[in-house]
Order: C-alpha cells, then sequence, then structure tokens
C-alpha cells in the first residue's frame, strides 16, 4: 500500500520520523550525563533536544495520520496504525510534561518527575517505534505496490515491476 505524501518518490513520515526519535533519545543521554557528571550544561542541552523533539513529532505526526487514512478499515494495519499514533502522542506529552518541570528550574535543571517523565517516555518511544516497523515491514503499509530488490529508481518515475 503506498503512502499519500510522497516527496520525490518515497512516503515523507518515514523521512521526518528519526528527527524527533532522535531527539527525543539525545535528551535522556544528555540527563543521564547530568546523573553522572552534575554539570547543569547538559540539562540546558535536554531541555532544548526535548523542545527540538517535540517539534519534530508535531512536524511528523501529521504525514502519519495522511497515510492513516489510506490504511483499508477493519485491517490489522488500521487498528496497529491507530495505536502507533496515540502511543506516540503519549510519548510528546510525557516529554512535553518533563519540559515544562525543567523550564520552572533554575538552570533547567530537572527534578525527580521531569527525569520519570523522560525515561519512561523514551520506553514508550521504543514500542510505538515497533510498531511503526510492523506497519511498514509486515503490514507493507507505505511500501509501493510490487517493490522488490531490483526495482528501479524511484526517481525515474517508472512504475515498479510486479
Amino acid at each position: 500500500m503506498e503512502s499519500r505524501a510522497k516527496l520525490l518518490g518515497h512516503a515523507i513520515h518515514p523521512m521526518l520520523i528519526p528527527f524527533p526519535l532522535g531527539l527525543l533519545a539525545t535528551a535522556v543521554g544528555f540527563d543521564v550525563l547530568y546523573l553522572i557528571t552534575d554539570r547543569p550544561g547538559f540539562t540546558v542541552a535536554a531541555g532544548f533536544a526535548i523542545a527540538a523533539g517535540i517539534i519534530g513529532g508535531l512536524v511528523a505526526a501529521p504525514f502519519g495520520w495522511v497515510d492513516w487514512f489510506k490504511i483499508p478499515a477493519g485491517t490489522r494495519a488500521k487498528r496497529i496504525g491507530l495505536l502507533h499514533g496515540l502511543v506516540n502522542g503519549v510519548v510528546l506529552v510525557l516529554f512535553a510534561v518533563s519540559w515544562l518541570f525543567r523550564s520552572c528550574a533554575e538552570s533547567w535543571v530537572p527534578n525527580g518527575w521531569a527525569l520519570v517523565c523522560s525515561f519512561l517516555a523514551v520506553a514508550v518511544a521504543v514500542v510505538a517505534a515497533w510498531m511503526g516497523g510492523e506497519l511498514v515491514e509486515r503490514l507493507a503499509v507505505s511500501v509501493d505496490d510490487g517493490a522488490n530488490v531490483d526495482a528501479p529508481n524511484s526517481l525515474t518515475h517508472k512504475r515498479v515491476a510486479a
């Protein structure tokens, strides 16, 4: 099932999601470094990474929903896609709460709740990412019809031979 939202022959949603996922995971890495070193610079970096990751997630989400609306009703892909989107929404909310806790603190030093929200969010993000992989790799969502290992380049605009 091909994606509706494409750029240069490829689905846009999978092109965008590495940015928020990477930024949010990096924020948790900065939190761990802060806990190990007690250097407040890591807390500021985590705050910026969370903000950028949330913005990136909000940019990527609509392209995922556009693809989700094309999935036939009553299918496993439709159910997994809905759950994938909702779980990613939970991830963004948890990181937003973590960011709010940080923004109220001096030097953006996270309190316990901010850390719990971030660590929980990254664990939930792994589940959401697995669901995204299931959609593409198992259920063929956003995969060109007839795609194969010898398909022509997507920029040639040649149809994929079945």
